[in-house]
């Protein structure tokens, strides 16, 4: 069964093509490609975020508070209505994240996340993770508000599946067809040849990442992709409210 809990500490890094090939093949003595990209060099991941009419959630995100969390409707690759997918809540405390999930059927999951009515289901789903999510389904009313999917390339560790390294590129949005099904088009929003490496480790960093990742030069920053896009988007919509002065 996919792990559905997740608690980790997470580290974000935006790097050039050249540094992601370094890392690439420096990484391959002390980790081993996800499952998904033994494959395929990468994989993409679709993702539809639920949020308030006014945007709630990310209005708070982006100010950075001590605790905040999302919601996603979240698939590997473009599904159709009766593939599987996953209604996922992230929460994070101080630096510590916390992300749980279940997997439902895409249908299912667009009829529970509009009516909370729980289906149904031949798939196990996991009764805590959906006692969450309706809890915070009946803490706001949401709906769907942006398509967000991207390329990705994941390690884990040859020691411990406790540590994670993503590359994520080819990050697309978009605020309209918001349906999984519908394909994975979108407006970019990272500038062409440019990763967000993202360090997921359940404690600290090994220290051969600490010196891998000083020797090429790459320094932590704060990002998020949904907040990236709504600050985006409200700078595009200031601009038409000027131009339409």
């Amino acid at each position: 069964m996919a792990i559905e809990v997740f608690n980790r500490y997470e580290k974000k890094f935006l790097i050039d093509e050249k540094t992601f090939n370094t890392l690439s093949m420096r990484l391959s003595d002390y980790v081993e490609l996800d499952e998904y990209n033994k494959k395929n060099g990468f994989y993409s991941i679709l993702n539809i975020y639920y949020d308030t009419e006014d945007d709630y959630y990310i209005r708070t995100s982006i100010q950075k508070p001590t605790y905040k969390e999302k919601l996603r409707l979240r698939s590997y690759g473009v599904p159709d209505l009766d593939s599987q997918v996953y209604i996922e809540i992230k929460k994070k405390v101080l630096k510590l994240v916390n992300k749980r999930r279940t997997p439902m059927i895409l249908s299912d999951a667009y009829h529970f996340l509009q009516t909370k009515e729980v289906p149904k289901s031949n798939i196990k789903l996991n009764k805590q993770v959906i006692n969450e999510i309706l809890y915070f389904l009946n803490n706001r009313p949401v709906m769907p508000k942006l398509f967000l999917a991207y390329d990705r390339t994941a390690y884990f560790s040859n020691e411990s599946r406790d540590l994670r390294i993503t590359f994520d590129t080819n990050i697309r949005t978009r605020r309209h067809d918001l349906r999984l099904e519908n394909g994975d088009f979108g407006d970019i929003l990272l500038g062409d040849g440019l990763f967000l490496l993202e360090v997921k480790a359940k404690d600290s960093i090994p220290l051969w990442l600490v010196r891998l990742l000083s020797e090429n030069k790459v320094y932590a920053t704060s990002f998020s992709k949904y907040g990236t896009e709504y600050k985006k988007y409200l700078t595009e919509r200031l601009k038409e409210r000027k131009l339409y002065a």
